[in-house]
């Protein structure tokens, strides 16, 4: 008769049996990848843990009734594969590109990200996760303090019920790399977090200037939930048109701008202003015109800019002429 240290082993191997067998369908099978029911029940054994053949069937439709998609092969090799998952590789793939571009994590962090996202597949298709994206200019910091900032700001938007505002460091670099922190500390009301141009922007409630307000996320310290009562969001406030109206995250007042295109700037219009922005074709044919919101900033100006003469700011007079006279200082200062 079995003592009682034996029939504890043997309780706790049978309840940890179904957490293995689970793992093993997660990490060794996919769709492509069935495993016999003799290579499952060796994987056990290496394990400690002994299958019965009477008990694998059921075990597996215990699994099955807990929600695991496992489906059964017949054939030559006939087998057991998990087909589907929780996420699916493509979105896996999306998210993996997402964490190897993003020039803020270090290339430490994005390597701990993504060996996290691989093991939300098999192994088999972890390797498709392993794709090269280059990315330039990779911080070489640490990401552990932007991390946190994402954190605590994601509570203060999410908060039920009352919400608060937040008090954070803000710095920039000057010509020595140092930081140089702007006094005194910022104290706003988080609306919402914006990926733009590879970098975190926070877009918040400016009581000083009676404004919104971007902030770079990877530029604020000491991110902090105050006990003072944030400022409720306009009705009206539109992200995704705010956002398509402040190039590069330049703060300023919106104004429209029309601007004179060739047509083939069409796709490069809709791609930065969206597809609801009014375009007039030329009666022949040649260009349209495009009616923007824009913040009349050197970072619009430069966007413009970059065409060459193909867009033209032709209204209103004021900024045509800070654009002309940005271009002729540019000019002036290259002789």
């Amino acid at each position: 008769m079995p003592d009682d240290e034996t029939m504890n082993y043997d309780s706790t191997n049978q309840r940890l049996k179904m957490l293995y067998l689970r793992d093993i369908f997660l990490k060794y099978t996919d769709e492509d990848h069935p495993l016999t029911r003799s290579q499952i029940e060796q994987m056990l054994e290496e394990l400690g843990i002994s299958e019965r053949r009477k008990a694998f069937s059921g075990d597996v439709e215990a699994l099955k009734s807990y929600g695991m998609d496992i489906q059964s092969t017949t054939g030559r090799n006939a087998g057991y594969k998990l087909v589907s998952r929780e996420f699916e590789l493509a979105e896996l793939k999306l998210l993996a590109d997402a964490v190897s571009s993003a020039r803020f994590l270090t290339s430490s962090k994005a390597a701990a990200l993504l060996k996290k996202l691989a093991g939300l597949c098999s192994e088999n298709e972890a390797k498709q996760l392993r794709r090269s994206v280059y990315v330039t200019d990779r911080s070489s910091g640490s990401s552990s303090h932007l991390l946190y900032s994402v954190d605590r700001i994601q509570q203060a938007i999410s908060e039920e019920g009352e919400k608060h505002k937040i008090r954070f460091r803000y710095f920039e670099y000057d010509v020595n790399k140092k930081k140089k922190y702007r006094v005194p500390d910022r104290v706003c009301t988080p609306y919402a977090l914006v990926w733009d141009n590879t970098y975190y922007y926070l877009v918040a409630w400016n009581d000083h200037r009676g404004c919104c307000s971007n902030y770079r996320v990877d530029r604020m310290e000491n991110v902090e939930i105050t006990t003072e009562k944030a400022r409720p969001i306009d009705r009206d406030f539109d992200l995704s048109e705010y956002v398509r109206a402040h190039i590069s995250m330049f703060s300023g007042e919106e104004i429209e701008v029309r601007l004179h295109c060739r047509s083939g700037l069409v796709n490069a219009v809709l791609d930065r202003f969206g597809m609801g922005v009014r375009m007039i074709p030329d009666k022949d044919g040649e260009g349209f015109v495009a009616y923007v919101n824009v913040v009349a900033s050197k970072p619009f100006f430069s966007w413009v800019f970059q065409f060459g003469g193909d867009a033209e700011i032709i209204a209103p007079e004021n900024v045509r002429q800070e654009y002309l006279e940005m271009v002729e200082n540019v000019r002036n200062g290259m002789k």
